[in-house]
């Protein structure tokens, strides 16, 4: 298994980790997007520097997740359309031994929402996770009334595992998690199905704003 920078190309998407020069489009997309992401994600940590707003604090944001990928422990991808930065999908928690397993998470830019762009950037990571990593398991774990996230993972025909209670904290409260996953063994059987769905080159819906 490599832990070389990955560079991973879907007919409209391409996804890489991000780097510093990435900041100006990044932080563009994360402070018009505000309502639109921060909802569903943790309150950070009391102290912590905004990466919307500081470069050195995106900059520590890159370095955590080179260091991650090369301690095999998570894989963060931007995604792109052509040049510009359009959201991210991201490998976490990665464990092995038995497990051999991550959680796959993403978020897109609101302008760019109901696209298809994101279920062509999971299937990416799905392949990688499967093919590249060697993973059994990937679960997504989404807060039940976000429905948007649930539409992906539904569309995908990721396997429902039900609600686990209180899982993670969310905006600080801690809240349910609907569970999805797929396997090594699923992923083999919907292999063709999924990039053919996914994968083969299709247009670009135009973008709401």
């Amino acid at each position: 298994m490599s832990i070389a920078e990955p560079r991973l190309i879907g007919p409209r998407v391409s996804l890489r980790p991000l780097q510093v020069s990435d900041h100006p489009g990044w932080s563009a997309v994360r402070r018009r997007g505000r309502d639109w992401l921060e909802p569903w994600e943790p309150l950070p940590d009391p102290g912590t520097a905004d990466p919307a707003v500081d470069v050195d604090a995106f900059r520590s944001r890159c370095g955590a997740w080179d260091r991650q990928r090369h301690f095999d422990t998570a894989y963060g991808f931007g995604m792109f359309l052509g040049d510009e930065f359009v959201g991210e999908v991201s490998l976490a928690s990665v464990l092995r031994g038995p497990y051999q397993s991550a959680s796959i998470g993403y978020w897109i830019d609101e302008g760019h929402a109901g696209r298809g762009l994101v279920p062509e950037g999971v299937v990416l990571v799905l392949r990688y996770g499967f093919e590249e990593l060697y993973l059994h398991r990937i679960e997504a774990a989404i807060v039940p009334r976000n429905a948007r996230s649930r539409r992906v993972a539904e569309k995908l025909g990721l396997r429902d595992e039900g609600t686990a209670t209180r899982l993670l904290q969310i905006r600080g409260e801690w809240e349910d998690h609907v569970r999805y996953a797929i396997t090594a063994e699923e992923w083999q059987a919907r292999k063709a199905e999924l990039e053919g769905r996914f994968l083969h080159p299709q247009p670009v819906p135009p973008a709401t704003r």
